[in-house]
């Protein structure tokens, strides 16, 4: 998956709509699903989407725990903690005796790759 990057409008404002939806799409969730994690109908978080409410503070924490990342991060579109993700993974060893075969993968499977082990970094397994 490309990199989120943080969205700024002409005036060199974030564009908090912009970077909400992006991180949404990059954890693979809908408008309902996130809506769902939130606790609040889905035209709420379309009309934040489409710059129609702007999220009160409780709503940005809910949003970024349901996103999965910190409210600092919901403000910047994600970029410095995918950006940390990809240097921790590239760090461990097993991933770095992987990345040669990497290149051999088509768009699909490297997709479906990267996605597992986001998974597997982001939201480990708990065991009994």
């Amino acid at each position: 998956m490309p990199p989120v990057a943080p969205v700024h409008t002409g005036r060199g404002h974030l564009n908090l709509a912009a970077s909400i939806r992006a991180l949404r799409l990059r954890n693979g969730l809908s408008q309902r699903q996130l809506a769902t994690r939130m606790a609040v109908p889905r035209t709420y978080v379309s009309k934040i989407e489409n710059e129609k409410a702007t999220p009160t503070l409780s709503s940005l924490e809910r949003l970024a725990r349901a996103l999965e990342v910190t409210v600092p991060d919901l403000l910047t579109g994600g970029e410095r903690n995918r950006q940390e993700e990809i240097r921790e993974l590239v760090q461990d060893p097993f991933v770095a005796e992987m990345l040669p075969f990497l290149a051999q993968l088509n768009g699909m499977q490297m997709s479906s790759i990267l996605a597992q082990v986001r998974d597997l970094t982001v939201r480990p397994r708990r065991t009994a």
